[in-house]
């Protein structure tokens, strides 16, 4: 081989090495309501990052730093950036296309609540946001995670929903199809940061898995843990339930990044363009 040629090759296998990462081929799917992994270079430091205002998980792989970005549902397809040491980088959204899901509710007040429930809400809702926004040093145990009940979906992630008729939010995260009782457990080590049994949600716990990276769980019919709780990979966190706005039984799991609601298909490699 010419001489010439052997620093070339080393650096084509260098790039290649770090463009099929394993962390890339696992979580980067750019797109509303997914995640895009940016390459933040090989600092001696973790480097820090921020989108949109907020600050973003960095992780190592090899020797790069790498952050994992939370799209939120609202972005639409193209260019954003992410800031980090003084530096704006570049990462493309491209489009996916969400279907639809009609529910019908007995409870009007589930779909249209009267003042007072309003008033609930709105409470309810600060609690939750703070908890999405919180930002803990740790860094997660692991990125691919474990599913918190073995069961099939029932309702996937993104959809737009219409409560009698009537467009809501979409779903933000996945449900899974199983008997009330089945327990949940966490996919990830971390830190309950708050419980509530709230007006749509219903029993709730979240956890804090480091650096913005939230897991929900909601509707359940009991809760097994108790707020600042320290829970390793596994640990159950509680029942599956019916509780808040459910028609029947079934598993409610939320993935937040940097306050963004994201596909928690995508951290159990199911996700589908």
């Amino acid at each position: 081989m010419p001489r010439f040629l052997a620093p070339l090759l080393l650096l084509c296998l260098t790039f290649n090495a770090h463009a099929d990462s394993y962390i890339t081929r696992l979580l980067n799917k750019p797109v509303p309501g997914g995640v895009a992994v940016v390459d933040l270079g090989s600092a001696a430091q973790a480097p820090k990052a921020t989108y949109q205002g907020k600050p973003v998980l960095v992780v190592k792989e090899q020797y790069n730093w790498l952050a994992i970005v939370g799209v939120p549902l609202t972005v639409k397809p193209g260019v954003q950036q992410i800031s980090s040491g003084g530096r704006n980088l570049n990462f493309t959204v491209g489009n996916k296309k969400y279907p639809e899901q009609h529910i019908t509710l007995k409870n009007t007040q589930q779909v249209n609540p009267n003042p007072a429930n309003l008033k609930r809400i709105e409470g309810e809702l600060a609690e939750q946001i703070k908890a999405y926004r919180s930002f803990s040093p740790n860094t997660p145990s692991n990125l691919l995670l474990d599913k918190p009940v073995n069961g099939p979906l029932s309702s996937k992630f993104g959809v737009r929903r219409f409560f009698n008729g009537e467009e809501r939010n979409p779903h933000a995260g996945l449900d899974f199809a199983v008997p009330a009782g089945t327990p949940i457990k966490t996919p990830a080590a971390g830190k309950v940061i708050l419980i509530g049994n709230y007006f749509f949600n219903g029993n709730t716990v979240f956890v804090d898995h480091g650096q913005g990276f939230i897991s929900m769980f909601c509707h359940m019919s009991k809760i097994d843990v108790q707020n600042g709780q320290q829970l390793a990979r596994g640990a159950v966190v509680g029942k599956v339930g019916a509780t808040g706005r459910a028609t029947g039984p079934h598993m409610h799991w939320n993935v937040s990044l940097n306050d963004a609601r994201v596909d928690p298909a995508i951290f159990i490699g199911a996700f589908q363009p």
